[in-house]
């Protein structure tokens, strides 16, 4: 059991702690929430007793194991697999002394010990955890340092995983990691045997993988049952109480100092007077709950393109003459909002450098729109700041002419205020980084919006105001990223980038977590696998097979979409020409009825593409 009693920490003379009190029984699963700059990772460093406390205590179990990932695994001629089994430091030591021991007793004594923490499997069970995070096995042979900083930091959570301490303190572990390698920690986490405490801004990570939630708020602690959808409404509902009770309290406060204020002088009220002034003196103030000083970012929005706006044909892209992502074929229209899904190492990151204007085609056609816009956020998004400079520099020299007042609103508007806005970039925390780089991403209304892992480093409520803003958005996105929450409330297309390849997904995102927590499934046998002696089965029917159905169901779908869009976008462009008012600059109405005839020749194409899709269905459907 953890019990944390009574504590207080300041930093600075600014207190974090003020008798703060929570106790995790042995064996919970919590996740630990609550603002940006709260004080969370400071709790992790007083429980690990990195910092002394200025009051109270925290006690655990004589002789437990704390373990977490303080920082990334380095790089040395050590292959990944024995990195991690040299996490387990018991095993390592016995293993040692195994090799050098004499004494029959003692080495009787090594093999039971071994045998009691199940030595021999250790390696199975390093590899299987390496596997959940990405690892394949010629990759674990590999020294760690082939590897980049993010993939030595889930060496690094590999190992403690596989340690398996008493309490496992994890800080935002999903933020190096893809949804694939997020989706199996969640599984893990759940059947972990220990206690767990969490940092972590996932919505989804917090409802399936813990059974509490440790609430750090004013300083204080607060323990609720159940995932975080249960407490933000719990939550919801005591702010909404407290608020209504303030309001109350204040009205009845101003109604006894009204009386106060009217009858203290007169001879007959003073009795009365002083009875409600001691009242007042004796009301414990009740404060509302503060408001979330930021709400949500404000995008602005771009003026409309012609579709498509990006289309490519036989596309070939990749590094160094070397080909990741071979003969794509893709159409982006203005109003697209396309999820990116994937294994890591597939070419995610590699198609969103190449929609970004990043990466040149190795070989293929890129079409793009004559006046097409792209802003990108890069998943490393430090790569695209200058660390030495502060956010009014940055933005300074995106808009140089517009005076001081204008960009520090700008600022303002994505959460960094007055004292950010004149702090060194490399000072900041990890959101405030990323709520600049969304700013640069978006500052000039970009038609096509490329965010790759956005989420990183945000709090929940800044994950809840960008899900709003794209929503709100009328450009074209196109995301990578492993919060879930995010991708089902704002992605309505999926692609699946594999083995070089990129097609539409065919299920929702409940099937593709399916599909990944399932494993691949296998193929097919065909008839090679039949035994010899036995015939290959005959097709009952001519009816195709269930897949190629599905994959006509959804060209045909498609189809009706596309010309639903272009259906919608024809009524936006008759609206504008019967305005008289665009008749009065000749140059504008032409361009305006250039665009509608592009339109009609596109939606006279898509026609015929939904009649062929509707044939080609029926036919197959009918047998």
């Amino acid at each position: 059991m953890l019990r944390i009693d009574d504590i207080s920490y300041s930093i600075q003379g600014r207190p974090l702690f003020e008798h703060a009190t929570a106790t995790i029984p042995e064996g919970h699963k919590v996740g630990l929430v609550g603002p940006n700059g709260a004080g969370k990772t400071t709790l992790f460093r007083l429980i690990r007793g990195e910092l002394s406390l200025d009051g109270g205590a925290i006690t655990l179990p004589p002789r437990a194991r704390i373990g977490g990932v303080a920082q990334e695994a380095p790089g040395t001629e050590i292959s990944v697999l024995e990195t991690v089994l040299a996490e387990d430091r018991e095993r390592a030591a016995l293993l040692a002394e195994a090799e050098t021991a004499t004494d029959p007793h003692r080495i009787a004594e090594i093999q039971t010990r071994l045998a009691d923490i199940d030595a021999w499997s250790a390696e199975a069970r390093a590899a299987s955890i390496l596997d959940g995070l990405g690892f394949s096995t010629a990759d674990q042979s590999r020294p760690t340092r082939d590897f980049s900083g993010g993939w030595r930091m889930r060496i690094a959570l590999a190992g403690v995983l596989f340690s398996q301490p008493d309490l496992l303190l994890l800080d935002e572990p999903t933020n190096y990691l893809d949804l694939e390698g997020a989706l199996w920690l969640e599984s893990y986490l759940a059947r972990y045997p220990y206690t767990v405490i969490i940092i972590s801004h996932d919505r989804d990570l917090l409802n399936r993988a813990v059974g509490h939630i440790l609430h750090l708020e004013d300083r204080r602690l607060t323990l609720y049952t159940g995932g975080y959808d249960g407490f933000a409404k719990l939550r919801a509902e005591r702010r909404a109480l407290r608020a209504a009770e303030a309001r109350k309290q204040a009205d009845r406060r101003a109604h006894m100092q009204s009386f106060v204020d009217r009858f203290r002088a007169k001879a007959s009220k003073a009795r009365q007077a002083q009875s409600r002034i001691k009242m007042l003196e004796r009301m414990t103030p009740i404060t509302a709950p503060e408001e979330a000083k930021f709400h949500r970012f404000g995008f602005p929005q771009p003026e409309e393109l012609s579709p498509p706006i990006v289309a490519l044909e036989g596309v070939c892209v990749g590094y160094d003459g070397r080909a990741v992502l071979r003969r794509l074929s893709l159409r982006i229209d203005q109003d697209d909002r396309i999820a990116l899904l994937g294994r890591n190492g597939q070419g995610k990151s590699t198609l969103s450098k190449l929609l970004a204007e990043r990466l040149p085609a190795m070989e293929g056609k890129v079409t793009r729109a004559g006046k097409l816009r792209v802003g990108y956020f890069a998943q490393h998004q430090v790569d695209e700041l200058y660390l030495d400079e502060t956010p009014l520099d940055h933005i300074r020299r995106l808009r140089p002419d517009e005076a001081p007042p204008k960009l520090r609103a700008r600022l303002a508007g994505f959460g960094l205020m007055e004292a950010q806005a004149e702090t060194r970039v490399g000072q900041l925390s990890g959101g405030q980084k990323a709520r600049l780089s969304l700013l640069i991403a978006t500052i000039d209304a970009p038609h096509l919006l490329v965010l790759d892992e956005p989420t990183n480093h945000l709090d929940i409520e800044s994950r809840e105001a960008l899900t709003e803003a794209l929503n709100d958005y009328t450009g074209a996105v196109v995301l990578v990223s492993h919060d879930m929450h995010l991708l089902g409330l704002v992605a309505d297309r999926l692609w699946l980038v594999k083995d070089g390849a990129v097609s539409p997904w065919q299920g929702d995102l409940d099937d593709y977590r399916a599909f990944l927590l399932q494993g691949d499934a296998p193929a097919r046998k065909s008839e090679r696998d039949q035994p010899a002696d036995q015939p290959a089965a005959k097709p009952a029917a001519k009816r195709p097979p269930r897949d190629e159905l599905l994959g006509l169901r959804a060209e045909a779908r498609r189809a009706e979409e596309r010309v639903s869009k272009l259906t919608e976008m024809l009524a936006r462009l008759d609206e504008k020409l019967a305005d008289p008012a665009i008749y009065q600059n000749p140059a504008e109405a032409e361009k305006w009825g250039r665009k509608r005839a592009e339109a009609v020749a596109a939606m006279s194409r898509a026609e015929d593409i939904w009649m062929n899709a509707l044939e080609n269905l029926e036919l197959a459907e009918s047998g």
